[in-house]
């Protein structure tokens, strides 16, 4: 293979994960707790961007009980975006196993 049209595919794949990097860091899954009284939203680079609680599951008396609630909705939602994030960039890479955030 050419090495001036291998370096220039490199490029065009850097550009396109910096692009899917950039999507990934706006596109928001939800997933939701508690029957619907815990909502959790998160970009798909794991930043948490919303937090709904319904009153009606907060139990003074009982704080441990929506703290692990918190804690598995949380974990659900941070752990949906890092599927949807490693699914594009799949995509991109052809199915290379390149490390989580690498972007040459």
């Amino acid at each position: 293979m050419n090495m001036m049209k291998m370096m220039k595919q490199v490029q065009q794949m850097q550009a396109g994960l910096a692009a899917a990097q950039e999507k990934l860091a706006s596109q928001t899954v939800t997933l939701e707790g508690a029957g619907g009284k815990l909502k959790v939203t998160a970009t798909c680079d794991g930043n948490l961007t919303e937090l709904v609680i319904d009153p009606s599951i907060i139990d003074p008396s009982d704080s441990e009980f929506l703290q692990d609630l918190l804690l598995q909705t949380i974990n659900a939602t941070i752990a949906k975006g890092k599927e949807t994030a490693a699914a594009e960039m799949k995509k991109l890479t052809g199915g290379l196993d390149l490390p989580p955030g690498m972007g040459f």
